[in-house]
């Protein structure tokens, strides 16, 4: 069943959408303007392919005809047919591969059972025994002896292999797991603040058949989880205005655990509506 929106109405919805991005992005495209790297917040757009230019663009998402939406006319995904656009069959087509491993991938992290215990010791790993840290500009809260030494007195527990690619390689034996890119629909879990912030990946690569407001929840929560993530990594980041999540303490753990729980919470509703709309797509 398609719904037809007037110029009218669909015009208000990319307006206050475009607004919205506005206002999520305003801090990071200064920094950018003044070439100020920032380890938190360029993290979206550094490791994420979206752009901010891209996130701006409403995107209806499937069952929606656009009267009289000439600047959709040409654009990848869409047809423009009567006066009116809409998503085009043909590019689902075309993706259709890349959307069931997608929808794979998702619905077996929603059916897995989340663990909240490696308490963000990835980060940790990617420094491990190494000069050649990622934020050289940010010191080792505990230096390197005491960061080592983190690391060496905890198990390593990391699912998620976009993480554990970047460990060091005297860090990579210690990982109880091995994760590998095959691997990843059969360990991937909901407790993982990786996964769940690769939730806006995988939004971003379903556009433009992903409805915009679902984009952007899924960024909100990829931005949240992101500063929990290097609040809890060894590095120093209180001249940003981020206090430590000590995770080598008892009161730091059980802190990022609650974090984990409640990221989690916000997560799976986002899981669940795209894997909705990768089975809307492929009926």
């Amino acid at each position: 069943m398609t719904a037809t929106l007037t110029p009218g109405e669909w015009t208000s919805y990319a307006t206050g959408h475009q607004q919205r991005v506005d206002a999520l992005l305003t801090d990071h495209l200064e920094r950018r303007r003044r070439r100020e790297p920032h380890p938190v917040e360029d993290f979206l757009f550094t490791y994420y392919p979206t752009r901010p230019n891209q996130l701006r663009i409403w995107h209806p998402g499937p069952g929606i005809r656009l009267l009289e939406a000439s600047e959709y006319d040409g654009r990848r995904g869409y047809t423009y047919v009567d006066g009116a656009a809409t998503l085009d069959p043909a590019e689902v087509s075309r993706r259709a591969d890349s959307i069931r491993w997608i929808r794979r991938l998702l619905a077996a992290t929603l059916d897995r059972q989340p663990q909240f215990g490696c308490f963000g010791l990835h980060e940790w790993a990617m420094v491990y025994r190494t000069s050649a840290v990622r934020h050289e500009k940010w010191p080792l809260r505990l230096g390197t002896a005491g960061t080592d030494q983190v690391v060496e007195s905890h198990k390593i527990a990391c699912s998620h292999f976009d993480a554990f690619r970047f460990f060091t390689s005297p860090a990579r034996p210690l990982n109880v797991l091995q994760p590998t890119r095959e691997s990843q629909p059969t360990l991937e879990q909901g407790g993982c603040l990786h996964a769940n912030m690769d939730l806006y990946k995988w939004a971003s690569k379903l556009m433009p058949f992903t409805p915009s407001a679902l984009v952007l929840d899924c960024f909100e929560l990829a931005r949240d989880i992101r500063t929990l993530d290097m609040r809890a990594s060894p590095y120093d980041l209180s001249g940003l205005g981020y206090p430590a999540v000590a995770i080598e303490t008892p009161a730091g753990k059980a802190e990022y655990a609650a974090a984990q729980r409640t990221f989690a919470h916000r997560a799976r509703p986002l899981r669940e509506q795209l894997v909705a709309l990768c089975d809307n797509l492929l009926d």
